[in-house]
């Protein structure tokens, strides 16, 4: 590690791209791509662009990552840019946020981000507020990642979503990917950005595909920080998700369409900074607002959005807001429970025909 930081001080590490697909087993042509890739790919380019960048955690090394968002890594950058640590989350993202005042651009693995808990004093009270505190003398430009929210019978401890906990924090950004190039082009943005950024992906989309365009591949391709995306159009009402529950709007979407309800669905990718314009922009537009989520609802992203629509566009309102969470309870272990605890399609559909004075 202190090589790297011998190195990199000393040369200014120049952040020349290569033409990284011209040297991948799938070329430019590809039109599908998991999540897993497209986060793994991401990685890549960034540390074959920039020297300064460096992956540490538990199992990112030897191992290829606990969901092989990894592979390859190891092999190609060697022990001083992966490196492996105990189960010592305090431990190695202290490291992190030290390496970052040093001038590095360190993205740090946890296995969940139930484990950020135990380094969650590093996160908030020195890499969040580094800048402010130094009257913007300092930079932190690091990166913590990993899988966010409820994944499938892995308990109450495993199952939180961390995205409105990161998102009241100033001084954080805070990201949350859908598609596989949600996670390619914001990934890249947070590991190039000179501010701490909280990248919650979700495991159980990590192994879905999706269609990528020809500009996600290039090598430059990124995602501007704090611009939500209109995944759908519509005119009745608008459902804002992010994350796993982006593709849960849009199949009620397709399930209300049949019942001539028009769906404007809206993939955040920001938590913070929050895209409060386009959010009021659909709402003016439609006149009805479903927010979902799979955090708690009180404090909660949909809270925060309501209270923002509430603020600029109430006006435009036909009818009450209505707020889709997780149940207020601790996650069951159970299957049936489970599900019974998250959003599912149908919570959406009956939201959305609430907001209509549909009958449900």
């Amino acid at each position: 590690m202190l090589a790297i930081i011998r190195q990199t001080v000393s040369n200014g590490a120049s952040r020349n791209r290569p033409a990284f697909y011209a040297s991948r087993s799938y070329s430019a042509a590809v039109k599908e791509m998991t999540v897993r890739e497209a986060l793994n790919s991401a990685l890549d380019e960034e540390m074959s662009a920039d020297p300064k960048v460096f992956l540490i955690g538990e199992e990112v090394g030897e191992y290829q990552g606990a969901y092989k968002i990894s592979k390859g890594l190891l092999e190609k950058y060697g022990l001083e840019r992966v490196r492996d640590t105990p189960i010592t989350e305090a431990g190695f993202a202290g490291i992190g946020v030290g390496a970052a005042y040093y001038g590095l651009r360190p993205v740090v693995e946890f296995m969940t981000f139930n484990f950020s808990m135990q380094a969650i004093d590093h996160i908030i009270n020195s890499a969040a507020k580094s800048n402010y505190m130094s009257a913007g003398q300092l930079s932190v430009p690091i990166v913590f990642r990993g899988p966010n929210g409820a994944a499938a019978g892995v308990g109450a401890q495993h199952s939180q979503c961390y995205a409105s906990w990161y998102g009241s924090c100033p001084g954080l950004k805070v990201l949350v990917p859908y598609s596989s190039e949600d996670a390619r082009g914001l990934l890249k943005a947070a590991i190039r950005d000179p501010d701490p950024v909280v990248f919650l992906e979700n495991e159980l989309l990590y192994g879905e595909s999706f269609p990528v365009s020809e500009e996600a591949l290039d090598s430059e391709f990124c995602l501007p920080i704090g611009k939500a995306k209109i995944e759908r159009e519509g005119k009745d009402v608008t459902i804002i998700a992010f994350s796993k529950m982006v593709g849960y709007a849009l199949k009620a979407a397709d399930m209300l369409a049949k019942e001539a309800i028009s769906v404007e669905v809206i993939n955040l990718r920001s938590i913070r900074p929050l895209d409060r314009a386009t959010i009021n922009a659909s709402v003016r537009k439609t006149n009805r607002l479903v927010t979902v989520e799979e955090g708690f609802p009180q404090n909660g992203v949909g809270a925060e959005i309501c209270a923002s629509v509430v603020e600029e566009s109430f006006g435009f309102l036909d009818a009450p807001v209505e707020r889709i969470a997780a149940a207020d309870v601790p996650m069951p272990y159970a299957a049936n429970l489970e599900r019974m605890a998250v959003p599912q399609v149908e919570d959406m559909v009956r939201a959305a025909k609430r907001t209509c004075y549909r009958s449900v």
